[in-house]
């Protein structure tokens, strides 16, 4: 997979929202009453609060079910700490399936994508250095977020006329 991103020239990058800052008095977060922030809407579902400190980021962050993450890459290496769901998850062409208890490790500049079971939300702890930011950049612009593909109807049997 290609180590950079497709940008559209018409296309002006966004920037993430501010995080909460720890530091200066600041030392405990609720997480469930911060405001919730987009871990990277061009390329993924996930959301949740963020707490920024000095040199690491960390979020409580929840992925929809049957929605991830489209590959994509970013210069700060990343753990994920799942606490709900799954993720089924490719990471530098490895191939898993993450459950509760499991922790994931994203090197530097490795491409990885994520998809949360379609049954259930995925919920996870994800931690960052400060090197870059929360936002990563998608390897296809125009892919957009990951979205399940919904599974096959069942054919039913024909009705007999009366």
């Amino acid at each position: 997979m290609p180590k950079t991103a497709t940008v559209p020239a018409n296309m002006t990058p966004r920037k993430p929202p501010p995080a909460q800052k720890a530091g200066k008095g600041k030392y405990l977060f609720k997480m469930a009453g911060l405001k919730s922030v987009e871990a990277g809407p061009e390329y993924s579902t996930a959301h949740g609060a963020v707490v920024e400190g000095e040199r690491f980021m960390f979020g409580l962050l929840r992925m929809p079910k049957g929605t991830g993450a489209a590959a994509h890459h970013h210069p700060n290496e990343q753990w994920v700490y799942i606490i709900e769901g799954e993720l089924a998850f490719e990471i530098d062409g490895k191939k898993g399936v993450a459950r509760p208890g499991s922790l994931l490790y994203i090197p530097p500049n490795a491409v990885h994508s994520t998809l949360a079971a379609p049954d259930r939300d995925a919920v996870f702890l994800t931690g960052k250095d400060l090197s870059h930011g929360l936002w990563g950049k998608p390897v296809d612009a125009k892919a957009g977020p990951r979205r399940a593909k919904p599974a096959p109807r069942a054919k039913t049997p024909a009705r007999r006329k009366r």
